[in-house]
């Protein structure tokens, strides 16, 4: 095992995060692709209620984090009135996944209320990686449209992340109000989320889960990425549980047949098929059983991509011909005739949803599509953690039938 650091000040506490991996060569971003275990150790004089971790040792760059088979993290514990957790009350119960729930709650040193994640750590397995990647890179990204983690707290059962409370996400937008959202609605929202990953991109962040479940919506319209927390998988499974069958719908063609060379086009092509959504009101590409139920259903509307198109597509390793069916492509607007009623909309749509990963526009370029042209200029020259809303006439409209006119 390898220190970070070999002498530190005798007032700061410790607490050790163990990684175990199996060393993998991968693309410049933060990550580990195949994580066993991860503990949390404790030295006998931690307590159960401190700070903030501190990230910033954790390496930033993959070749630096995969140099030994096991690498130790320092983190850093304070005396702060932060990371107690008589400081919250918790409240209703928001939402449960596989290692954590969310509950509603209150801090009482803001006086506001907050979202409170509660991690369970297993004895064995201790605290999940992809709680830890959640939270360094949490630490790091700043921005108005990525949601902003306050405070950790840990205690021998839980390691609860105290976020800002944000009263929606975008699917429970979509759900109240069905059948497409008004226009100018989606050229916000989309806006926004562009302008987030646009910040991650920048950073060699990669976000990996964009679904509508990962947006989450103020009252006043701001759109917030969460859940930084998927880990980096190799390949993507054939056979899904029911559960993981939504995050289908928003995965790349070039991941579903099994390609694990990752890039920022992963994260735009969900981003095509939200933004189709936001104006059809129903999934753009709704597979129901499997992987390859999933690539039918994209290859149905854009086409079977063949090596003419896509340099070695049928080399990736889900390309199986017996599996897939051939289909001629057709214009989007032919499938989703709404986006013809917005100015760009079909144009967009076409540059974030393009089978090939190289051909897809990026989160900078597609912030300066001609869709947004009628945006007011000042948007591009806001602080990164300055809200859209706060410029002059950008304001979230009223939901109702969506235009039937292009705006």
């Amino acid at each position: 095992m390898a220190r970070v650091e070999d002498a530190e000040p005798a007032s700061v506490q410790r607490a050790w995060f163990v990684v175990e991996h199996q060393p993998t060569q991968q693309s410049g971003c933060f990550g580990v692709r195949s994580v066993l275990r991860l503990n949390l150790i404790t030295s006998p004089d931690v307590t159960t209620r401190h700070s903030l971790f501190r990230t910033d040792l954790i390496p930033k760059t993959s070749r630096e984090f995969m140099k030994t088979p096991k690498t130790m993290f320092l983190a850093r514990l304070g005396d702060s009135p932060f990371g107690k957790s008589e400081a919250y009350i918790k409240l209703e119960q928001l939402g449960e996944g596989s290692y954590a729930t969310v509950f509603k709650g209150y801090s009482n040193l803001t006086n506001q209320v907050v979202a409170l994640k509660e991690i369970r750590l297993q004895e064995e397995e201790g605290a999940p990686f992809t709680a830890i990647r959640e939270a360094s890179l949490l630490k790091e990204l700043k921005h108005a449209n990525i949601v902003t983690l306050h405070d950790i707290i840990h205690t021998k059962e839980t390691l609860t992340f105290v976020f800002e409370y944000v009263h929606t996400d975008l699917s429970q937008y979509m759900e109240k109000h069905p059948g497409g959202l008004e226009h100018r609605n989606v050229r916000l929202f989309l806006y926004q989320l562009l302008r987030g990953l646009a910040y991650c991109h920048q950073r060699r962040v990669l976000h990996r889960d964009v679904k509508p479940q990962n947006l989450l919506i103020s009252e006043m319209g701001e759109l917030k990425l969460a859940d930084f927390g998927l880990a980096r998988a190799k390949s993507v499974p054939s056979h899904t549980y029911s559960h993981e069958v939504v995050t289908l719908w928003y995965r790349p063609p070039d991941v579903l047949l099994g390609s694990t060379d990752y890039s920022t086009s992963l994260d735009m092509w969900g981003v095509g098929c939200i933004f189709v959504e936001m104006v059809t009101g129903v999934p753009t590409f709704p597979g129901v059983r499997d992987t390859y139920d999933q690539l039918d259903k994209i290859f149905k509307i854009l086409g079977t991509p063949t090596d003419d198109d896509w340099d070695g597509v049928t080399q990736l390793p889900g390309y199986k011909n017996h599996k897939l069916g051939f289909y001629r492509g057709q214009k989007l607007g032919l499938s989703f005739p709404r986006l013809y009623d917005i100015m760009e909309g079909e144009s967009m749509a076409s540059a974030l949803l393009q089978l090939n990963p190289d051909d897809r526009i990026g989160a900078d370029n597609a912030l300066r599509h001609r869709y947004f042209s009628s945006l007011p200029p000042k948007l591009y020259e806001l602080p990164d953690e300055t809200s859209i809303f706060s410029v002059e006439g950008v304001y979230l409209f009223p939901e109702g039938r969506p235009c039937a006119v292009k705006t």
